[in-house]
């Protein structure tokens, strides 16, 4: 099918999915592959004992990682679309500037001090980071749902009211499918940023691939950190990549 045809049509081009395909394989490759680079990794810490991290396999430490950067991005996205939808209807536009503030009041505090705030209310875990990352992702949703809101064209807006449609109607129908890629653009901003910030999760008792980086940096061993950053920034460019070829295959529609 020619790209004109595709464009119209709507179907997706291969090529766009095949950077996300890349990225995951060689995800899956570095979480397979990396108790086989001891030599490599002995390099990076010559006086270490043990070079592999061996205190949980990293298939293990990805699958716990993923899961609580997604049930946080969940949240989130619930969230935040929520409440941007909410302070673009005419009974809630008093709120929009409160609404601003406390997302971005969010991002004012250091995920290390939502932890520690977090800790002594609710322990040791996974649950504080999970705190941690919805107040951290909450301003790039709110930001961009009511950016792609606001910027729905006006007349689009009118033409479905004199069509019959009603709020919910045109809410649906009309103004979340045009505002999708650019939600979509600060979901995948605020997950991204997240996969990251997520590695902190591990100085407060949480399991996921933090633990290689910060038993690197108790014990001196470089070749840990290394081991958990780059699965991380893996993870990361997978998900971004996913991303970019959905938010690309959004605006052609």
């Amino acid at each position: 099918m020619n790209p004109d045809a595709q464009r119209l049509t709507g179907v997706a081009h291969p090529a766009r999915w095949l950077m996300p395909g890349v990225w995951l394989l060689l995800l899956g490759l570095a979480v397979w592959a990396m108790p086989l680079a001891e030599s490599a990794l002995q390099w990076l810490a010559p006086d270490a004992r043990q070079v592999v991290y061996q205190r949980a396999a990293f298939s293990t430490l990805l699958w716990r990682h993923a899961l609580t950067v997604g049930v946080a991005a969940a949240v989130t996205v619930s969230v935040g679309i929520a409440a941007g939808i909410a302070v673009t209807r005419p009974w809630g536009r008093d709120f929009l500037p409160l609404v601003g503030q406390c997302a971005s009041l969010g991002q004012t505090f250091p995920p290390v001090a939502v932890l520690a705030l977090a800790v002594p209310a609710l322990g040791f875990g996974t649950l504080p980071i999970i705190v941690a990352l919805v107040l951290y992702g909450l301003l790039p949703v709110v930001r961009n749902t009511l950016a792609g809101l606001q910027g729905v064209d006006a007349s689009v807006v009118s033409a479905a009211r004199g069509m019959g449609m009603t709020g919910r109607q045109r809410l649906y129908r009309v103004e979340l499918p045009l505002a999708a890629p650019v939600i979509l653009a600060g979901v995948r901003t605020s997950i991204t940023i997240n996969i990251a910030t997520a590695a902190l999760g591990a100085t407060v008792g949480a399991s996921n691939l933090g633990d290689p980086i910060i038993a690197g940096i108790v014990n001196g061993n470089t070749a840990y950190i290394v081991q958990g950053a780059v699965i991380i920034a893996l993870l990361a460019l997978s998900v971004d990549s996913l991303f970019d070829a959905w938010q690309r295959q959004l605006v052609r529609r």
